[in-house]
């Protein structure tokens, strides 16, 4: 969440480059990505790049909405204020 947060809005990520920045093999990346969107947190769009098969990675409006609030509520947690 953290990783697409900070591409800001609108902005999509590539499963293999998001794959990469996390570090994560596919088969958990997807497993989790699988969860958030379940959650409607994020939208994944599967599409052909000619005959290539690609994935991109999008945080959705109430994902990023409920990110927020999870940052709002740490910071205040840990008495940073907003």
């Amino acid at each position: 969440m953290s990783t697409l947060a900070a591409l800001g809005a609108d902005a999509q990520v590539s499963f293999p480059r998001l794959q990469q920045l996390l570090d994560m093999t596919a088969g958990n990346l997807s497993t989790h990505l699988r969860k958030l969107e379940d959650a409607d947190y994020v939208i994944v769009t599967k599409t052909h790049n000619d005959r290539t098969p690609a994935t991109y990675v999008e945080l959705s409006a109430a994902g990023r909405r409920a990110f927020e609030d999870y940052m709002t509520a740490l910071r205040a947690l840990l008495g940073e204020g907003s």
